[in-house]
């Protein structure tokens, strides 16, 4: 389960990428 409401701009991305939130999904 994922919970994007939890994750801050700079965590890593919940999709798996390895990638910073705002450099990955943040833009969907």
């Amino acid at each position: 389960i994922r919970n994007e409401a939890k994750v801050g701009r700079n965590d890593p991305c919940p999709c798996g990428s390895g990638k910073k939130y705002k450099q990955c999904c943040l833009a969907k």
